[in-house]
């Protein structure tokens, strides 16, 4: 039995049980319906009590909501326990200190936004109507006058926030992408459930190996809990394949309160990323009997593979080594980008939330979603997404830029248990690749023992260094674990092993090659530059990002239109970094500093897109030295200004677009060699060896040349090994003849990767006609697809088609074009009906 609609009200701290809103009569107050998934914010706003939350004030307006007591009442019937018979009430997740309630009498206490709850209500509950009430009590008020630490000078917030002493989603008291809206109240399911005899406590499934003939070897665990005398009890086991035939069936005995089934498949369907190939999922069901009766029953989705974590030494670059993901034995780039909660208020997440971010991160080419610890372990349909999509899981835990306290036993045995929890709930998703124990801890630490000349652990290293692996080692042995993001070396952020956090460019952190920083912080224009990416030496990227500001029709609905203006208030606000004006470093070499709105929206993503592009290309020609890119990051929590690729909304900006072709499987990419002359790398991520016919071209860009072709060459016959990275053709400084109005493009004669570009100027020099726009010819194919056919009448640069449609998926998307070059775009919207006067097409 699912709980889903309650009533909610608030009382001044230590009020509410005096109001009655405990116990089973009516309670006094006005009470306000909420229904799951949902939230306070959402309940207060639809009755008008607080204006839009994400909207201009919203934050200062929801202030109060933190400081008063809330209460959740729900009113459900229930039988009561038959002779035998456990009735046990299961809360999923409880935002945060929390006292429940049956009809009048405290049956429990929880402080943990991430450990469920189960209460024994067997003689509790009564037959006919009950009620179950819920009080959250005010953060400040249970933490009294506890002192939070912080790292000295750093400003983290955590001293103020006091969020370091609370296992809740900690970007919930604002970070430099979002707003501070700290949330309360019931935010995972809540349910009754009725057992008897004996129950399944935990299912487990495991790939073991993996054989060359086709074959796997797999295991099924069970663990079952008694609940008096139990008898002969047995477990049946099935597995069944993706189409849906039964291809195991076993029945264990029970000891020791466990059951399991061991076998070897034959022909074993595996589990691959979007990029390597299928995603066949598994069920694998359990039956627990009595006597013949059954008594309970679980089933799990489950993929056939393996995932492992090489660190071992890198022979062609002594003194480091591989940070690299295995999958199915075949060594991987990661290639994808950290997830933050996509929504502030985390109770609303539903799958239509997750489903177009993570259908959007395949379509962008991605295998890798970092869930950054920071935020929350999010609900199961983002895993089951994840695990349909083919994109694998970075996990950490929820901890994130503080000093954890370690002398507490009580929150040392909340994180335990919070650990097992989440390690029992996900380890079954083949999308699991990776748990790792926080965000940054270790790294802001190893700058500061830099900094003071000293060595001292960070606080929270118990957890992250022992609670943590213990339980991953007992739980969930097959997945690798890993202390921290970043972590490894000798410095946590160090180029020579693990992987490390690339904030030199955007925030002119130093970067670390070895064991010490290069320089101060440098945040001029030469300091943050993104050509500062090629320094970068390290062996797996897993936070790197340049702001950008989202699409006009986002500024649109959040900001107030007479406030639609650069450093407005209001826009201002949408920008939680300091200070505001960061990004005009990051733009003025590539762009020059805006002058308008339009402006600021343009300039800003053509930085991030072009940087990022640069960054990949970069660290993908690497490999394996590299092996792997996480962006920071893909998704917002609301509409503001931020580092990621997919707005609020769900518009994408133009770095995805940029993003999703550097991702390809095969990748040409131009590296730029110090004497002026230029390689044409290919880079193959795919199965099986590469190999094909290009052409180099160099383009003069001018007007009046109209984009004439200065040479063209062939490349007959290029050949790359699976999984290899090399170049396939240079070209000479003095044939190149590097000047702002030429372009050298490469094209694939099949279209096997997607062509692309060097520039020999920054964006604003380029000498080019920039009042050119393209021709655009629109045929409507159905109701909701468009297909667009755009010609260039010159070269022409960032073409892009936008939308008031966050629904609409383009095809291609902020591309350039050759004069006399004609692409036909697909542009279709399953939400709602979709014609031409929808579509603005234009270049800069």
């Amino acid at each position: 039995m699912a709980f889903d609609d309650w009533m909610v009200s608030h009382f001044e701290p230590g009020a509410g049980v005096q109001s009655g809103a405990a116990g089973r009569e009516s309670a006094k107050g006005d009470w306000l319906p909420v229904k799951l998934p949902g939230d306070i914010h959402e309940a207060l706003f639809a009755a008008g009590a607080i204006p839009d939350y994400h909207g201009e004030g919203g934050e200062e307006a929801c202030k109060w909501i933190a400081d008063r007591e809330w209460w959740w009442r729900h009113r459900f019937d229930a039988d009561a326990a038959r002779s035998g018979e456990r009735l046990t009430l299961v809360f999923h997740g409880l935002d945060t200190f929390a006292t429940i309630y049956l009809n009048g009498t405290e049956i429990g206490q929880s402080s943990n936004m991430f450990l469920g709850k189960e209460i024994d209500v067997t003689d509790a509950l009564v037959a006919g109507p009950n009620i179950l009430a819920i009080r959250f009590d005010p953060v400040p008020l249970r933490l009294g006058d506890r002192e939070a630490l912080d790292w000295p000078g750093l400003g983290t917030g955590a001293r103020l926030s006091r969020r370091n002493l609370v296992r809740k989603a900690q970007f919930g008291w604002g970070w430099d992408w979002g707003p501070c809206l700290p949330t309360v109240g019931v935010w995972q399911p809540v349910e009754l459930r009725r057992q008897r005899i004996a129950a399944i406590d935990a299912l487990q499934f495991r790939t073991l190996a993996i054989h060359a003939d086709g074959g796997a070897d797999i295991r099924v665990d069970a663990e079952i809990e008694a609940l008096g005398d139990e008898g002969e009890l047995a477990l049946a086991i099935e597995v069944r394949n993706p189409a849906g035939a039964l291809i195991l069936s076993h029945t264990s005995s029970i000891a020791d309160g466990r059951g399991h089934l061991a076998a070897a498949l034959a022909n074993a369907e595996l589990w691959w990323t979007a990029d390597l190939g299928a995603q066949p999922l598994y069920r694998v069901t359990a039956t627990l009997m009595a006597g013949g009766e059954r008594i309970d029953r679980t089933e799990l989705r489950v993929g056939i593979r393996t995932i492992e974590l090489d660190t071992s030494p890198d022979p062609d670059e002594p003194g480091t080594s591989f940070f690299r993901f295995v999958l199915n034995g075949r060594p991987i780039f990661a290639k994808g980008a950290c997830w933050i909660p996509a929504h502030s208020l985390v109770g609303v997440l539903t799958r239509d939330h997750y489903r177009p971010l993570i259908e959007a991160s395949a379509r962008g080419g991605m295998n890798m979603l970092r869930i950054w610890g920071g935020g929350i372990y999010e609900h199961d349909a983002f895993y089951d997404l994840c695990d349909e999509q083919g994109v694998l899981v970075w996990q950490d835990f929820m901890f994130a830029c503080a000093l954890y306290p370690e002398d507490d036993a009580d929150f040392n045995a909340s994180v335990a248990a919070e650990a097992a929890w989440q390690i029992r709930r996900l380890r079954h998703h083949p999308s699991i690749a990776l748990w790792c124990g926080n965000n940054e801890n270790q790294f802001i630490q190893s700058f500061v023992n830099e900094a003071t000349g000293q060595d001292t652990p960070v606080l929270g290293a118990l957890f992250y260094d022992d609670i943590i692996p213990q339980q991953v080692a007992k739980l969930d042995p097959a997945t690798p674990y890993w202390p921290g993001s970043p972590f490894g070396g000798p410095h946590a952020n160090s180029m020579k092993a693990g992987d490390l956090h690339n904030w030199t460019v955007w925030h002119g952190l130093p970067s670390v090659p070895d064991d010490r920083s290069t320089s101060a912080v440098d945040r001029s224009p030469e300091g943050v530059a993104y050509q500062r990416y090629a320094e970068d030496m390290g062996r797996f990227i897993s936070e790197f990002g340049i702001q950008a500001s989202p699409v006009m029709e986002t500024l649109r609905r959040s900001v107030p239109a007479d406030q639609l203006t650069l450093k407005s208030p209001a826009m201002e606000n949408r920008i939680k970094d300091n200070p505001k004006n960061k990004v005009d470093a990051m733009i003025e070499p590539v762009t020059g500093l805006p002058t308008t709105i339009g402006d600021y929206v343009d300039f800003t993503q053509i930085a991030q897109a072009e940087g990022l592009k640069f960054g990949i290309e970069h660290y993908r020609r690497r490999k394996p030295h590299c092996s792997g890119t996480l962006i920071w990051q893909l998704n917002d929590c609301w509409p503001g200004v931020s580092w990621s690729l997919l707005d609020f909304y769900g518009f994408a900006k133009a770095g995805y677009h940029y993003v999703r072709r550097v991702y390809a499987p095969l990748l040409a990419s131009f590296k730029p060699l110090d004497d002026g002359s230029v390689e044409l790398w290919i880079t193959n991520d795919r199965a099986g060896h590469a190999s094909g016919e290009l052409t180099v071209a160099l383009l003069d860009m001018r007007e009046g040349e109209g984009g004439a072709t200065l040479w063209s060459e062939t490349v007959q016959h290029y050949a790359v090994p699976d999984n290899g990275s090399q170049p396939v053709w240079s070209g000479a400084a003095e044939r190149i003849g590097a000047d702002p109005s030429r372009v050298l493009i490469v094209r694939a004669k099949d279209d096997a990767f997607p062509a692309n570009r060097l520039f020999f100027a920054a964006i604003k020099d380029l000498v080019r006609n920039k009042m050119a726009q393209p021709q655009a010819e629109f045929r409507q194919v159905s109701p909701n697809e468009v297909e667009v056919t755009l010609t260039a009448p010159a070269y022409l640069y960032f073409v892009q088609m936008l939308l008031s449609s966050e629904s609409a998926i383009v095809s291609d998307n902020y591309f350039d074009m050759a004069a006399g070059e004609q692409q036909t775009i697909r542009i279709i919207d399953p939400a709602r009906p979709l014609h031409a006067e929808d579509i603005v097409v234009r270049s800069c």
